[in-house]
């Protein structure tokens, strides 16, 4: 008899999303926007610290309306993550932009701050800078953003956080207080003190995009948010994402939008699913907690690394696989996994690698079918692409049992040396 199927990262409802939902049922506010997104939106305002957000139909979506906000056009370079997911690279073709593809550092996996600063100050040189970074929150691991961010603004260019994996995650941040004189007759500033605070990912960021994929921590079946601090970027966002309707009795455009509105329905199911962030980010981390007990000491077996300041979600548990020490590669692994019908994936195939796009061309080229290859840069790219050979992510759903685990790591087992 064939074993249940374990999923990479599948649904996991709390129960209490149906109350919600039939609230939603009983307003009959079915289509598009209505009070259920107006609540989702607030509550997840409040969650991730931002001021204003708007929900969105997917954090492609959020990253569009973010760039477009941010005045991006034609044959401006934006500055990427290479090791991300397509959909955080996307929205820069839709302006015909060029994107230019950071590579990770060893520490984070996440886009490398010294490569980040060194091509900004290259592009300070030319007099050309990118309109806006965006660095990607990869598998629930927050990049270094408060070093990112004070980078980019020595150059006034803004960050777009790509925090869709993230969710829940947290970093520490270092903050100056000014302490003040406790004569309140005296006006003076008597000193300064540095203290740390924990922020959500994302938070420090011009804006940031979190996704409500199927497959994330917490789930609408598909969507996304946008959130910031800046309410008139915000407010564009909301605009555009309206078919840019203006304020007629009669259907007015003055420029073109976009159909990217969240339903009525996503945003009760979005609000059920935040009430339980907590549990799922603590059950992501001890299912983390499991496989490095289990497998941390196995020879040619090590982990995604967390940095002191950094507390990842564990979106999913990612290894990297020695296969000179283990005596299989990662391939093999999967391939053994998948013959158990358990799902398991590569890392993020680097963006510089991806056939899409093209160091080596100028401008957009388009085969005898109208496929686009689109133009691009890369700086670095030897890391990412270590990560890609080496990577594998592991079953992590939050309802998985401990006995689904220890299902992945007996196949695991058997692939190994003897």
């Amino acid at each position: 008899m064939e074993s249940n199927r374990i999923f990479l990262s599948p649904p996991h409802m709390s129960g209490k999303e149906l109350d919600l939902i039939n609230e939603a049922f009983q307003s009959n506010y079915i289509a598009p926007l209505g009070p259920q997104v107006d609540a989702f939106e607030k509550e997840f305002a409040q969650k991730v610290g931002f001021s204003s957000t708007v929900a969105l139909s997917s954090g492609t979506a959020a990253i569009h309306l973010a760039l477009k906000g941010l005045g991006v056009d034609k044959k401006d370079e934006v500055f990427l993550s290479t090791l991300t997911f397509i959909g955080s690279v996307s929205p820069v073709t839709f302006f015909d932009a060029y994107p230019v593809f950071i590579d990770a550092d060893r520490n984070t996996w996440n886009m490398d701050p010294k490569l980040l600063e060194r091509e900004l100050e290259l592009c300070e040189e030319t007099g050309k800078r990118p309109k806006a970074v965006v660095p990607t929150d990869l598998y629930g691991q927050c990049c270094d953003l408060q070093r990112i961010v004070e980078i980019c603004d020595r150059f006034e260019v803004p960050v777009i956080c790509d925090s869709a994996e993230a969710l829940g995650a947290k970093f520490k941040k270092s903050e100056i207080r000014t302490l003040e004189s406790e004569n309140s007759d005296l006006e003076s500033q008597v000193g300064c003190q540095k203290s740390e605070v924990w922020r959500h990912a994302g938070k420090g960021a011009k804006a940031a995009v979190y996704s409500f994929n199927g497959n994330k921590i917490i789930t609408t079946s598909g969507g996304g948010i946008l959130a910031s601090d800046d309410e008139e970027l915000i407010e564009y966002a909301r605009f555009l994402s309206q078919q840019a309707r203006d304020p007629f009795p009669h259907y007015e455009h003055s420029e073109i939008g976009y159909n990217y509105r969240m339903s009525n329905i996503l945003a009760a199911i979005g609000r059920g699913q935040l009430r339980i962030l907590g549990e799922r980010v603590r059950r992501r981390r001890e299912i983390f907690a499991y496989y490095l007990r289990t497998m941390g000491q196995l020879p040619g077996i090590s982990f995604m690394p967390e940095p002191a300041w950094s507390r990842s979600n564990r979106w999913l548990t990612v290894i990297l696989v020695e296969p000179s020490e283990f005596g299989a590669d990662r391939e093999q692994i999967r391939l053994a996994l998948e013959k158990e019908n358990i799902e398991s994936r590569p890392v993020w195939k680097p963006m510089h690698l991806q056939p899409v796009f093209n160091p080596l061309i100028t401008q957009i080229n388009t085969d005898s079918k109208g496929k686009k290859q689109y133009p691009c840069r890369v700086v670095g790219g030897s890391v990412s692409e270590k990560l890609f050979e080496k990577g594998l992510c592991l079953p992590s759903g939050t309802a998985m049992a401990n006995s689904d685990i220890d299902r992945v790591i007996e196949v695991i087992l058997t692939c190994k040396r003897q």
